[in-house]
């Protein structure tokens, strides 16, 4: 096979993702050479706009995904939970690879070690409604500033004082060596990740066998199982990936548990549920856990957020 081409965002960390995947294949087939190919996308261009205020679907994922539709490379890299539950006919994922860190960090001033140290009226920069609605849940005090930008432009809006702290994926930090930027790590028990959080998925075309079958060398079937079941309260739900809603799922033996959350944006209507079921019926046990939510009212907060 000659050189294969990987199309990929254009920032850092999906930078650093993709040559974390290029890494894993050759490690399993030595002799490929892979050329990165860096896509910029919609979500990429508009750094001002909330993420929550962004038009439609898959801001940073569908100009990636329209490279492997023109034939222009042959797979790429995607952070999981960016990609729109519904999939291009065309397109498919062809690996999970093994799932990074699952949680959120927070980056603040020296001497915050927890929720509790922060000052009140803290002001906390983030774009994501999850995070956001998390947040007041645990301290309505504090402020809520949309930020945008790449992981490092974020954590030096902590750093120079201009928020009080930032909240960022923990797998971003340990996949751009910033470990040491982290003030704390949240607890799932506190704090739920987005759907797929930390997982990256590696797609091509359905009709690229020889691609495919080099593709799924790194799929690890119990992080495919875990982001699957998450991402299937996203599915069940109707809400978008971006919406105020956190999923966790973890596998012990041949059961799954699953927990998740609907909230309104201000997090007074937290609503959040756990539930636990055999491994083979992890979409059907997420699928429940998703009604069960909406029937506790996720239902009409979810349709009050769309009218607004």
């Amino acid at each position: 096979m000659g050189v294969l081409t990987v199309a990929t965002r254009g920032t850092d960390l999906a930078i650093a993702q993709t040559e974390l995947i290029i890494a894993m294949l050759k490690e399993k087939r030595p002799d490929l050479d892979v050329r990165i190919k860096k896509i910029i996308t919609s979500g990429d261009k508009d750094k001002k706009t909330a993420l929550w205020n962004l038009p439609g679907t898959g801001f940073f994922t569908s100009q990636v995904e329209n490279e492997l539709l023109a034939g222009k490379a042959d797979f790429a890299v995607h952070s999981l939970k960016d990609l729109p539950t519904a999939e291009p006919d065309r397109l498919c994922i062809a690996a999970v690879a093994v799932r990074g860190a699952v949680g959120d960090s927070v980056i603040a001033a020296d001497g915050v070690s927890c929720i509790a140290d922060l000052k009140r009226a803290s002001r906390i920069g983030t774009s994501s409604l999850r995070r956001a609605s998390q947040i007041l849940h645990l301290r309505d005090d504090i402020e809520i500033i949309s930020v945008r930008g790449n992981v490092s432009t974020r954590v030096e809006l902590a750093k120079s004082g201009k928020v009080d702290a930032v909240i960022v994926a923990k797998a971003g930090l340990d996949r751009l060596g910033l470990n040491d930027e982290i003030s704390f790590d949240f607890d799932i028990a506190d704090f739920l990740p987005a759907p797929a959080q930390g997982a990256l998925a590696i797609q091509c075309r359905r009709d690229d066998d020889s691609v495919a079958e080099i593709l799924s060398l790194i799929d690890d079937k119990n992080s495919r199982v875990e982001v699957l079941a998450e991402r299937q309260i996203l599915v069940t739900t109707k809400c978008g990936c971006h919406g105020p809603v956190g999923a966790f799922a973890k596998i012990t033996g041949d059961q799954i548990c699953i927990e998740a959350f609907i909230s309104d944006i201000v997090g007074k209507r937290f609503i959040r549920k756990k539930k636990v079921g055999k491994l083979e019926k992890a979409i059907e046990t997420a699928q429940q856990l998703a009604n069960e939510l909406l029937i506790a009212g996720g239902s009409e907060i979810l349709k009050e957020l769309k009218n607004e």
